[in-house]
């Protein structure tokens, strides 16, 4: 699964990998990335609890999000109806996986990303984005961004291109760090990195299991609080298998953001729409059906103002 400053791709990022999550499963991975998506510590979730009448310890809260144990006896599954509440998440989505075979068992679960392999995304982000020394923010606020993303012969994400507005909030900003999240599948160690204008490309930084590509993306100048940039750059991905849509999460409310998907006339979906999510765990809202144009094959949409959550455009396929 997938932008304005860093910490809205660990939004992006934490959106995807809780909205798989909670359909797919397993339990451990929905919860740990349930609690990774809302910023809080073992020992929060666990005050929260007990606010609820629920006794449950640090070290098997623990166990439960790493797979060591399962909650069963009804005191705990009393604990996981309280997770729901406490994590924002809808009614019955982590009993309901409590119900389904965990990993290891024979039975299969549908195509996608692998599970067993699955890092937060969101934790290894937040370890890339420092290893190359961002700032939570990266120093940037976006006032436009445009995006465009090409979906190849294959039904493949081929590419995706993006055009940033911003403007500095402080002194000596000179470089912006780009995430792309690929599709499940994907390897991103074969993706490519196009600094294309008022931009050059630095260090990269790809995590396989996740598959997060990091790009720095170096300014030929030192930005002062106040000043304005523009740039673009694109990523060459192609790496993965059959796409159905892309997705992007804001964190704090920022400037205007149009996300175009243009796709190959060799393979046309069947139906486009928008939609839109108020957090990572509320359900979808606001689906609209999307005009494929002529004689480009593309769709858009465009929101004059981000707020925080995500919005995206999704396709069928015949």
């Amino acid at each position: 699964m997938p932008h304005a400053t860093q910490h809205a791709d660990v939004a992006a990022v934490a959106t995807a990998e809780l909205d798989s999550a909670l359909r797919g499963g397993p339990f451990h991975v929905a919860l740990r990335a349930a609690i990774a998506a809302r910023g809080l510590p073992l020992q929060r979730v666990q005050h929260h609890l007990s606010r609820h009448g629920v006794k449950v310890g640090v070290t098997s809260l623990s166990y439960w999000q790493q797979g060591a144990r399962r909650p069963q006896r009804p005191e705990s599954l009393r604990a996981v109806r309280a997770l729901e509440e406490i994590l924002q998440l809808p009614e019955e989505s982590l009993i309901r996986l409590l119900a389904e075979p965990d990993e290891g068992t024979s039975v299969r679960r549908p195509a996608g990303r692998s599970y067993r392999s699955l890092v937060e995304a969101s934790g290894v982000l937040q370890r890339m984005l420092a290893e190359l020394g961002s700032p939570p923010d990266g120093g940037l606020h976006t006032l436009g961004h445009h995006e465009l993303v090409r979906i190849g012969p294959r039904r493949e994400l081929a590419a995706r291109e993006s055009h940033h507005i911003v403007r500095a909030h402080k002194d000596g900003v000179d470089r912006f760090l780009a995430v792309h999240h690929g599709d499940p599948g994907c390897a991103p160690e074969r993706m490519g990195v196009q600094a294309l204008e008022n931009c050059r490309t630095g260090r990269v930084r790809v995590h396989q299991d996740t598959g997060v590509l990091v790009a720095e993306l170096l300014f030929d100048t030192r930005l002062r609080a106040g000043d304005t940039f523009l740039f673009r750059y694109g990523i060459e991905d192609g790496t993965a298998g059959v796409s159905r849509e892309y997705v992007r999460g804001f964190g704090p409310a920022g400037g205007q953001y149009a996300l175009q998907v243009r796709f190959d006339a060799r393979a046309l979906p069947s139906r486009c729409h928008r939609f839109a999510q108020h957090s990572p765990a509320a359900p979808r809202s606001g689906r609209q059906e999307l005009r494929l144009s002529d004689p480009h094959h593309s769709v858009h949409l465009v929101e004059p103002r981000v707020r925080t959550g995500i919005v995206g455009i999704g396709w069928d396929w015949e």
